[in-house]
């Protein structure tokens, strides 16, 4: 059997990009909107995920069957999720408690492991949390915010993708 994909991270990216018809207000100017929601786990954040955890891999910083750390409190969360389960990785994941259920619910899904912290101490105490955990020796953290694999995604990827889905015009 000759399949398409051979795994989920192999649908990430190469989301259409569309014309919008009709705008608010006059413009002359052409808006073009990329439809990230197209992604495997639903947004945007699909191909950083991949990328902070195959970079990692590449680097030699973390290998299947690790545990991964990251505070979040949404689709950074989700897509991380996702990206771990299909590379074998257990997934914690930190979060405030006052996050949606069902962003909790779409984590899970993919097999990670939620732990909340206090809506007062937000998405700062999920970070020092990890940071903890991390000291500690039970996995390893990403760090979404600090880490240049976040951003380089869309350098290496989503920009390439709009240049040539464009034309280079």
């Amino acid at each position: 059997m000759t399949l398409q994909y051979q795994t989920i991270a192999d649908c990430v990216g190469n989301t259409p990009l569309v014309r919008l018809q009709r705008m608010a207000g006059n413009t002359s100017n052409t808006l073009l909107l990329k439809l990230e929601g197209n992604n495997p786990a639903g947004s945007v954040k699909d191909r950083p995920a991949l990328s902070m955890i195959t970079r990692a891999e590449l680097r030699g910083q973390i290998h299947p069957g690790d545990t991964l750390i990251e505070a979040t409190s949404g689709n950074t969360g989700i897509a991380l999720a996702m990206a771990a389960a299909i590379k074998g990785y257990r997934m914690i994941l930190i979060m405030p408690d006052n996050s949606s259920a069902e962003r909790k619910a779409a984590m899970t899904a993919y097999g990670a492991e939620l732990i909340s912290v206090s809506k007062d101490d937000g998405m700062e105490g999920a970070r020092d949390l990890a940071e903890r955990m991390q000291a500690e020796g039970r996995g390893k953290v990403l760090d979404q915010f600090a880490n240049g694999d976040n951003p380089e995604a869309h350098y290496t990827s989503t920009g390439p993708e709009i240049w040539r889905q464009t034309g280079g015009t």
